[in-house]
């Protein structure tokens, strides 16, 4: 087994967002090969803006009802139409906890690799030109996997 991690992010929350790069960046931090692998509702982590284009009607909706980019997901549990994410990110703040920009910049900076699921691009409509230059690579189940089979820890 190498000094490798990957992780499996099928969420679209603040919260699922930050624990995944604080692993990440943590791991990457003690000299590991880090994956993430955005799935389904992880992928509005990638995306650079809402896009309309080339979608079909309910790629459209889906596309409506979500989270514009990474900056913008909600939390989990209680959100209150945004209000609780704009508490997390103001109490964070005053904590001094690194923001998701700030993880995310740090991801960049340790080379964690960005692997959109290639499935789920196609189901939500999403594409390359609409998601966010790191991303590594639009990757079927099988690709991940062999990135994982190898790994110390999956998450």
């Amino acid at each position: 087994m190498k000094d490798r991690m990957t992780i499996i992010f099928f969420s679209g929350t603040l919260d699922k967002a930050m624990a995944t790069l604080i692993l990440a960046t943590t791991a990457a931090s003690m000299g590991m090969d880090v994956s993430i692998f955005f799935t389904f509702w992880g992928l509005n982590f990638l995306k650079k803006k809402r896009s309309y284009k080339k979608k079909v009607f309910m790629q459209k909706m889906l596309e409506f009802m979500s989270a514009k980019d990474k900056n913008s997901l909600p939390l989990s549990q209680m959100n209150m139409f945004g209000a609780r994410s704009w508490m997390m990110k103001k109490l964070m703040k005053k904590k001094k906890v690194a923001s998701i920009e700030e993880l995310f910049l740090l991801a960049k900076q340790f080379k964690v690799k960005l692997f959109a699921c290639s499935t789920s691009c196609s189901v939500m409509g999403i594409e390359k030109e609409n998601m966010i230059d790191e991303v590594t690579d639009i990757v079927g189940a099988a690709t991940f996997l062999s990135e994982a089979k190898d790994a110390k820890i999956n998450l």
